[in-house]
């Protein structure tokens, strides 16, 4: 497979993804696989012969080692790990151990570096975000190779190419974990299910274990709530909500949500 893709550059890596991407959802999976090991096997010199079982043999053996999360799907850090050599592979930089698992811990990072809070992330913005990433890998890059993987990752995530990272280009970026709110369907739930289910929210929001939602913490939990009837929106978007949610929620007006307030918002009355 490596062979395949001898000398293969970060700028290449970044045509074969779009290429095979076709329906752009950040993913190579499908029919959209398939023919990515097609690609493979004329890359390898294969006689004409790559039929559908070949192809099928091929992307067994290597989904099995590269498809990390085992989701029939090559993320684009699989496909980095699988053809990308070492001293080109900046993309690796952003694998994790395991992926964010709430919104909150994203919208701390979101709201750090989107510096001028004008609801999106530049490319000085990301080159930030970048050198305290690979600082934080501890890993040591020059200024022009910095600036080429920040040139490099503006291509591959700024989805619309207006030069600014929108909330869930950044979420692709982070590996954000499927909506925590998708696990649960208060409406449908009886009142004792939907107690048990609103201290599970509480708790996983309430990230400072104070009782009561504040800061980075409404926006999760805004973010997470909004994405259930949308699948993204916008920072500029969710700052708007925030403050319908605290016109509804906040009843002291202290600028957070306690306990209380949430469950009366929810219809829920929360345990005692």
């Amino acid at each position: 497979m490596e062979r395949a893709f001898d000398q293969l550059d970060a700028a290449e890596f970044l045509a074969i993804w779009h290429h095979f991407d076709a329906d752009d959802n950040g993913y190579i999976e499908g029919k959209e696989l398939d023919e990515f090991f097609r690609h493979v096997m004329k890359r390898l010199g294969f006689p004409k012969e790559y039929d559908n079982e070949n192809v099928q043999k091929l992307k067994q053996r290597f989904m099995s080692t590269y498809d990390v999360t085992a989701d029939g799907k090559l993320q684009i850090q699989e496909l980095a790990l699988m053809i990308l050599p070492a001293d080109e592979n900046f993309l690796l930089v952003f694998r994790r151990e395991a992926p964010l698992d709430n919104s909150v811990d994203f919208m701390k990072i979101w709201r750090k570096y989107d510096v001028d809070c004008n609801g999106c992330i530049s490319a000085q913005e990301l080159k930030a975000f970048l050198r305290d990433l690979i600082q934080q890998h501890h890993k040591e890059v020059s200024p022009s190779k910095l600036d080429e993987y920040t040139d490099a990752m503006m291509k591959v995530f700024d989805k619309n190419k207006d030069g600014c990272l929108e909330l869930n280009d950044m979420a692709r970026i982070l590996a954000m974990e499927d909506n925590f709110l998708l696990q649960f369907q208060l409406d449908a739930s009886s009142q004792g299910e939907r107690k048990r289910d609103f201290e599970k929210i509480f708790t996983h929001y309430d990230v400072n274990k104070t009782g009561e939602l504040e800061g980075v913490e409404v926006d999760g939990f805004v973010k997470d709530m909004m994405e259930l009837v949308r699948p993204s929106i916008t920072a500029k978007e969710l700052d708007k909500l925030k403050v319908i949610l605290l016109g509804h929620c906040d009843v002291n007006r202290d600028g957070k949500i306690q306990k209380n307030e949430l469950s009366l918002c929810l219809g829920v009355r929360p345990r005692p």
